[in-house]
């Protein structure tokens, strides 16, 4: 009995053996497998193939010219490769993509692209069986028509454009183009890059921060960058510039940075806005990318609100900025809730030591805005809002009765960052002890909505803004009348950007 059991379950599982090859086989020659079934595979990339790419230059003067494709065929990515600075000329990138379920016999899949003047076929000592396809801008394709290729980890799923000589990709599945692409008359300082994605969109993880071992948690608070799209020109170089001397804005701020992360290795970086040089910055995602790209290649958690400088001037809003930079890895940066004014308004807790789920420290985070809505009444800078200030204290409150803060058995703290100054750093007088240097008056909002006396009635310990580049200090201040008490720690964290302005009595950027 036994025996027959054993021989029948062996010939069951050769039968069952053959029929999956079988069934295989001629699922990768005929697509006999339902859509739900083929879809559940590890290596299918459900959704859009891109079956083709081109670009197409157009002239003001030539009215026969167009810049814009068959749309029923070709879908066209929304950036002028002049980044329309072109005085006659603009140049678009269009890519077909199809739906996997929707590809025929005859429809080709790209599994590579190259830029360049040379084919690749001649750098190459084994090019495959497919040709490559040359397309204008030095375009080169390689496509292939062989079944399920759409499922190969090589699939080009993707197409985004970047700008400048020192683009730098940090999405995971995207690759740059070394080279960038060929048009006549492109600008020196913000040349065309074409990058694609292989494969399906790789979704970032949310990092969990935890105080370390040893009972500390280091924050470098990182302000005003001013990077550009492209290298940027310095702004008051410190020391001074020689005659026929240069100074690339963007590549010293990086600079600067990565030696201070690789100096204090923190556990979160803080960026408190103007990160982007929004006047400079004509794509702002390809200023956005250099400094998330340091952050993520040196596997640092960073959390950004925005300045007054980061959308001025530019085509990008907060609301697509935020949204890019929250996709991004170790990136912790959210929106915030939409009911309330801004964008940028959260909090991050920092968790206690080990596994725990205690809080021991929450970061508040404020969009501070721009410019006054009532230049006639309140000149300067904008104020943070009735709506912002709310959810505030509602959020504080329940947090402190939340089992997260109230069982946790130390002291914890908390802190609040923000972009412009509050006005009460304009009250020297209310000062009790300070460290650092004040090299500027500081340029608060005119209007007064009373958000300091909110962080210390919710007991924030000290607050830190950016704004004024050459201030570099903290301040304790205290509370109102002759026998006020020390109540609120009030921070400059100094500029670290050399597109920025600069030149305060010597000041450095730090």
């Amino acid at each position: 009995m036994t025996r027959r059991i054993v021989r029948t379950s062996i010939q069951l599982g050769i039968l069952t053996t053959i029929i999956l090859i079988l069934v295989f086989f001629l699922d990768n020659h005929f697509a006999v497998l339902p859509e739900a079934i083929h879809h559940a595979f590890p290596t299918h990339h459900a959704g859009l193939v891109i079956t083709d790419i081109t670009l197409a230059t157009c002239s003001s003067l030539n009215f026969l010219s167009s810049c814009k494709l068959d749309s029923g065929k070709w879908y066209r990515i929304e950036t002028d490769l002049y980044l329309s600075r072109g005085w006659l000329t603009h140049a678009y990138i269009h890519i077909e993509r199809k739906q996997e379920s929707e590809l025929k016999d005859n429809d080709r899949v790209i599994q590579d692209v190259h830029v360049g003047k040379v084919e690749p076929a001649a750098l190459e000592k084994d090019s495959g069986a497919e040709r490559w396809e040359s397309r204008p801008g030095g375009i080169w394709l390689k496509r292939t028509a062989k079944r399920h290729a759409s499922d190969s980890v090589k699939t080009v799923t993707a197409v985004d454009i970047l700008f400048g000589p020192d683009a730098v990709e940090p999405r995971p599945g995207w690759h740059l183009s070394k080279e960038p692409l060929i048009l006549s008359n492109p600008g020196d300082n913000e040349e065309a890059r074409l990058t694609i994605r292989r494969g399906p969109q790789i979704p970032a993880d949310k990092p969990i921060l935890h105080v370390r071992k040893d009972g500390k948690f280091k924050i470098l608070q990182v302000s005003d960058l001013h990077l550009s799209t492209g290298i940027g020109v310095c702004r008051d170089p410190e020391p001074p510039l020689g005659p026929g001397e240069k100074c690339d804005a963007d590549p010293r701020t990086l600079e600067f940075i990565r030696s201070a992360l690789e100096t204090e290795k923190p556990d979160l970086v803080v960026l408190s806005g103007d990160q982007i040089n929004g006047e400079t910055s004509p794509d702002s995602q390809s200023a956005l990318f250099k400094f998330a790209h340091l952050f993520i290649t040196h596997k640092i958690p960073f959390a950004t609100i925005f300045g007054n400088h980061d959308t001025e001037g530019s085509v990008s809003s907060r609301e697509y900025l935020m949204q890019l930079t929250q996709s991004l890895p170790y990136s912790l940066s959210e929106p915030g809730p939409s009911n309330i004014d801004g964008v940028g308004n959260y909090y991050i807790e920092v968790l206690a030591r080990g596994t725990s789920s205690h809080s021991a420290l929450t970061l508040y985070l404020f969009d501070t805005h721009g410019y006054s809505p009532d230049e006639r009444q309140y000149r300067g800078y904008d104020w943070l809002k009735k709506s912002q200030i709310e959810w505030f204290k509602n959020t504080a409150e329940s947090l402190k009765h939340s089992p997260a803060h109230r069982d946790y058995t130390h002291v914890h703290m908390d802190m609040a960052f923000i972009h412009i100054p509050l006005p009460e750093y304009r009250n020297p007088d209310d000062i009790v002890a300070a460290s650092g240097t004040l090299r500027e008056n500081p340029t608060a909002p005119g209007f007064n909505s009373n958000f300091k006396a909110a962080l210390v009635d919710e007991g924030v310990l000290a607050v830190s803004c950016g704004h004024d580049h050459a201030n570099d200090y903290c301040a304790l201040s205290k509370g109102e009348g002759d026998n006020g008490k020390p109540e609120l720690w009030m921070c400059y964290a100094g500029a670290s950007g050399f597109g920025g302005y600069g030149g305060y009595d010597g000041q450095r950027r730090r």
